[in-house]
């Protein structure tokens, strides 16, 4: 008697069922080392790396000189004074402005002041008297820190001169400190107490990272699929898909906000249930996007190609790095088809500023949109493509 064996149907992977594609997208992952870098091993190593170029925060002891003309007490008090600010530390004290600006260029110093000839005899006569200063404007923070500690150094100085001349006219001491300064500034950092620099960057860029390299991954990970033939799936396979980008990109969020942004010392869990919905919402927008863009790319290493380059213009459109209001208007509109736009956003006011979620829900509901179209994109492209595929 003869008998003939049915061959047992094997769910391929645009059969599987949501767990099934989750688990095979998980274990894909884990078998092509350039995602599994891009998904695990480089959020974890910018998260220690980026950061610690900014550790000092606040730039001091930043070297400067001083081209004093007017060789007077009063000339010399204000170096003294430049000298003692914490910012900048004199390194060259010249009567040669030639000289300061030979230093400047070889790199010795990063700016200098030009005290005037005569700068004592005007103040005696109550004549305007101007202390000009002249910084590298190449570094931000260091124009900041030369400008600042030069300002203070003059600043202060001018007020001994104000307080001695209305003690001159006949006032007390602490008469003459209030006619000084009548009402006295409190100035308090509410949201970045060390007004450092690292503070204000770095809990912007996380979110970049979490972009670019969940970006990157989906897109060459769907790029794989794509050439191997296995982008035509059911709508439950690309679900389960989905899903697994969502994990690696939801535990790579929890470990900044959880982790560095502590380990750092970083202005944090303002809104701690505020920050979970935001990653409940940025990251399904990033996967889905990046999906998206892996289907139209066709292939793995264009998908990397093209999307490396992108990080330093969204950056620039992100909104903490440059003024929106500065940027075309063209570019003001478009830069809201990136979810690092709404994310950013959404976490300096959630897990910063300790905003309320209403605050930021204009944000979440433009990233669920974003994700919700991109999805939807991903399942009508990558459809099968004939009756029997589908079943």
């Amino acid at each position: 008697m003869n008998t003939t064996t049915q061959p047992v149907p094997v769910a391929t992977p645009s059969q599987q069922g949501l767990l099934g594609a989750w688990l095979h997208a998980l274990a894909t992952v884990v078998r092509d080392k350039g995602v599994l870098l891009l998904l695990v091993g480089a959020p974890v190593l910018y998260g220690f790396f980026y950061p610690w170029f900014y550790a000092d925060e606040v730039l001091t002891r930043v070297p400067v000189a001083v081209v004093d003309l007017d060789h007077t007490s009063l000339s010399r008090q204000i170096t003294r004074f430049a000298d003692a600010d914490p910012r900048i530390e004199v390194h060259l004290v010249t009567g040669s402005e030639r000289e300061a600006q030979e230093s400047l260029w070889r790199g010795e110093i990063e700016g200098y002041a030009v005290i005037p000839a005569g700068l004592k005899r005007n103040v005696v006569r109550g004549e305007n008297a101007v202390v000009s200063i002249e910084a590298n404007g190449a570094y931000a923070l260091l124009n900041k820190a030369v400008q600042y500690g030069f300002a203070e150094a003059v600043g202060t100085v001018s007020a001994g001169v104000e307080i001695r001349k209305l003690q001159a006219s006949g006032q007390s001491a602490p008469q003459a400190r209030a006619s000084r300064a009548p009402v006295q500034l409190q100035m308090v950092a509410l949201f970045n107490p060390t007004e450092g620099y690292g503070s204000f960057v770095v809990p912007a860029v996380a979110l970049l990272i979490l972009q670019q390299t969940l970006l990157m991954g989906a897109a060459m990970l769907t790029g794989t699929w794509v050439e191997s033939g296995q982008h035509r799936a059911r709508a439950t396979t690309w679900l389960g898909r989905l899903l697994a980008l969502c994990t690696l990109g939801w535990a790579s969020g929890l470990f900044y906000f959880g982790w560095i942004f502590v380990l750092h010392d970083y202005a944090r869990g303002g809104n701690p249930l505020g920050a979970l919905a935001l990653l409940a919402c940025y990251i399904p927008a990033i996967a889905a996007l990046g999906a998206l863009l892996g289907l139209w790319f066709g292939s793995r290493e264009r998908a990397l190609q093209v999307l490396l380059f992108t990080t330093l213009p969204i950056a620039f459109v992100a909104g903490f790095s440059w003024p929106v209001e500065a940027l075309p208007e063209p570019l003001q509109w478009l830069r809201w088809l990136l979810p690092s736009t709404s994310g950013v956003q959404a976490s300096l006011r959630l897990n910063q500023l300790g905003a309320p979620l209403s605050a930021a829900l204009p944000y979440l509901c433009a990233l669920v949109a974003l994700g919700a179209v991109c999805a939807g994109a991903v399942l009508a492209l990558a459809r099968p493509s004939s009756p029997d595929a589908r079943q």
